[in-house]
């Protein structure tokens, strides 16, 4: 007995650890990440700067020099006092406490049976009250939506925080359960040191239990024999010799876990044969590498704003930049939301609406090996895990740069009591050399003219850490109304071990599912698609869909000395199965958004279009389990109309679903969606075969799509801003040149 409470003592430390881990922002493999004693600092008083060489040192400069210290780090704002300011504005700490107080005094929790909170969120207002309010106006009422479990059952409650009144929502026969909360994963994590069979399989693997650590699989939905109680699959890894233990899988062990009882349901031991792959080369920290001064490619950079960055945040959650304004908030389940997005027309001054709500709304990651350890691996990592829980706070100057702002996330713990993520967003102005417009007059015109506008923009940043995987989302505004959405994928590949150390010993037909990365580790090919949830309001509320198809049309005989040219042939769809569209290389076209009921001078519909950059389309079957959870994908663009319970492209409870309640279903009834009050869904996509390059950490790989003005102003929108001239910048020198 003193034993197995040693044992149990010892993994709940290991798996606290573990949590710790999730939580810690690691620095960048190579090379040095940034520090504040690395970078320029100017003041607006002096053109100076001090730039610290990382192998030689330069004499620091005296106080006369009025050089400026390090800059602070990001404040750790004070929660404590929050109070609402916006109707979308997020819970605060002492809005969560109370929505916990009443829930106490409910029927459905006095009694002593287990229960749970895995989300209690803002309930938003109805969207036509939030287009009618105004700063001054009176709060709307404040709600919180609460989803929990009791005694082994799913409820949706709406909590009235004024009044106090619970309504407990019809949440149907649907399939599924809630996201997981943070203490089901951890605790999920050491019940199998309770299983003596488990101990001893681990042992008979040669791994020390101090030297072990676990992770919480979901198994998605692949049969009956997998219904009516929450399951889930952990399996383990060897810690010795380095922090990256994702590169030393036990392979083939999986323990099937009743999630609820804690109980071990099954225990599949098949790799017996396959050797833990070695430490060596493995661990990505900066502190432990060795490093080459040679292989240090670029000297420290830094953007240095000396009267400070343009935008502002106001009321907490209020951006204000350049010609934009949006309303910003932290979420659990998505990560991060932007709202009531406004531009201001250069003309009128008037702020226009082009976005009432963006965000992501599910990533799909299916990994493609079928066989014992690695079918179930097909992830819904909003809906299962927390895109938000996920996030880890950012990591100054190198996660964003100086002159950022952070914003924490106030999220519910599985009791239901408030904590702080702290940092989890920042905003930035980004500048890169990029160009927002420019023309040079040919000498051949005699007219010397050379105009150039720099591209400024405004970033704002979230970094997810799902176990091994890191995203970061950028939602980046431009002053030409653009809006791009960009996606980075990095962080640590999950891998399979093999007893293979050289692809010369893989028999010619074998399948390895994926690419031997180093010896005895196999990265395994898989998929990552991001779906995002974007409510154009261009204009207004209602709008209509317009695909733009690009034709080849031939020229009569004698007509022109060419024989074709490309046509642009509008249809609007009409109903949701018009709007689902799968892309093509060769039959191309644009896809609006427009309000037919507004123009511009010249009478075109105002609009944003959807640019798609690069993709990657599901190749799965559509009846295989995990597609059919995952029909969303089936089509990179639809479009639904305005539905406050359609929000999560999954499904409301994706944990275990079969699929009943997704995007793809939804789109099925074929709603009219012409001058309706729209939502345009689009989907990101990666192919990931892995390469040696990738091991032991990736470089981050990034794609993107925008939202592009088109038809909405009169003409270009950045026409009057002004160039750059050297007396509006500061003038930096190292030190050592001073």
């Amino acid at each position: 007995m003193e034993s197995r409470n040693f044992l149990r003592f010892l993994f709940i430390f290991l798996s606290l650890s573990l949590v710790l881990f999730f939580t810690w922002v690691h620095l960048p493999y190579a090379p040095l990440p940034n520090s504040t004693t690395d970078l320029l600092d100017c003041s607006t008083n002096s053109p100076w700067c001090t730039s610290k060489n990382r192998f030689q040192p330069i004499n620091k400069p005296s106080t006369a020099d009025n050089i400026l210290e390090k800059p602070p780090n990001p404040k750790h704002h004070n929660h404590e006092s929050d109070t609402p300011h916006h109707p979308l504005d997020p819970l605060t700490i002492s809005e969560i406490n109370k929505v916990r107080t009443i829930l106490k005094s409910h029927t459905l929790f006095k009694s002593s049976s287990p229960r749970a909170f895995h989300s209690i969120v803002l309930e938003e207002p109805d969207k036509t009250l939030v287009l009618k309010w105004k700063k001054g106006d009176s709060m709307l009422p404040r709600k919180a939506a609460v989803v929990a479990r009791v005694a082994g059952k799913s409820y949706v409650l709406t909590v009235d925080i004024s009044s106090g009144e619970v309504a407990v929502q019809e949440t149907g026969s649907r399939s599924g359960y809630p996201t997981m909360t943070i203490e089901d994963m951890t605790s999920s994590t050491w019940a199998p040191l309770s299983n003596a069979d488990f101990n001893r399989t681990i042992i008979e693997r040669g791994v020390d239990l101090q030297d072990l650590a676990c992770l919480p699989i979901s198994l998605g939905w692949f049969g009956e024999n997998e219904e009516n109680r929450r399951l889930i699959k952990v399996q383990c890894y060897s810690m010795k010799g380095t922090a990256n233990f994702y590169m030393r899988p036990i392979e083939g062990l999986t323990v099937l876990l009743d999630m609820d009882s804690k109980e071990v349901v099954e225990i599949s031991d098949k790799g017996r044969d396959i050797p833990i792959p070695k430490a060596a080369n493995t661990d990505y920290r900066y502190s432990v590498q060795e490093i080459n001064p040679e292989m240090m490619f670029v000297n420290p950079i830094s953007i240095e704003q000396p009267k400070g960055p343009s935008f502002t945040v106001e009321d907490e959650h209020l951006v204000k930049w350049a010609n934009w304004e949006f309303h910003l908030k932290p979420d659990p389940r998505a990560g991060v939301i932007i709202s009531r997005a406004k531009v201001r027309d250069p003309d009128s001054g008037e702020m226009r609406n082009v976005m009432y709500k963006g965000y992501t709304s599910e990533l799909f990651v299916p990994y493609m090996d079928p066989t014992d350890a690695w079918y179930f691996k097909t992830y819904m990592d909003a809906g299962e895990y927390g895109f938000g829980l996920q996030a880890m706070p950012l990591d100054p100057l190198n996660d964003c740069p100086r002159n950022a702002y952070y914003m924490d996330g106030v999220f519910a713990a599985g009791d239901g009591t408030p904590y702080v993520r702290s940092h989890m967003v920042c905003v930035f102005e980004s500048y890169a050399g990029d160009i927002g417009w420019r023309h040079s007059e040919s000498p051949i015109t005699g007219m010397e003219i050379r105009e150039v506008r720099p591209k400024v923009t405004l970033v704002v940043r979230m970094a997810a850490s799902v176990a091994n995987y890191d995203y970061i989302v950028d939602w980046e505004f431009q002053t030409d109304g653009l809006i791009r959405i960009k996606v980075g994928l990095s962080g640590i590949l999950m891998v399979k071990g093999t007893s293979y150390v050289n692809t010369n010993q893989v028999p010619g037909q074998q399948n390895l599912y994926g690419t031997l990365l180093s010896e005895n580790v196999i990265g395994v090919i898989h998929d990552h698609y991001v779906t995002f949830y974007l409510d154009m309001d261009i204009d207004g509320s209602d709008n209509s869909f317009v695909n733009v198809n690009i034709q080849k049309q031939r020229t009569s005989p004698g007509e022109s000395p060419r024989r074709s040219y490309l046509k642009a042939i509008r249809n609007v769809a009409k109903t949701e199965k018009d709007a689902q569209i799968q892309l093509k290389l060769y039959d191309p076209s644009e896809f609006h958004v427009v309000n037919q009921m507004k123009r511009t001078r010249v009478g075109n519909p105002v609009g944003y279009k959807l640019v798609p950059g690069g993709t990657a389309a599901s190749l799965l079957d559509h009846d295989d389990p995990p597609q059919k959870r995952g029909a969303f994908t089936n089509n990179q663009i639809w479009v639904t109309p305005y539905n406050q319970s359609e929000q999560w492209a999954g499904g409301l409870f994706v944990y275990q679903s079969q699929g009943e309640d997704t995007l793809a279903v939804w789109s099925e009834r074929d709603r009219p969606i012409e001058n309706k009050d729209i939502v345009l869904w689009y989907t990101l996509g990666f192919h990931h075969v892995p390469c040696q390059e990738d091991f032991p950490i990736m470089p981050t790989v990034s794609s993107s799509f925008d939202l592009k003005p088109v038809n909405f102003f009169e003409s270009n929108p950045i026409l009057r801003i002004p160039p750059n001239v050297e007396k509006d910048l500061p003038v930096c020198k190292p030190a050592a040149s001073a």
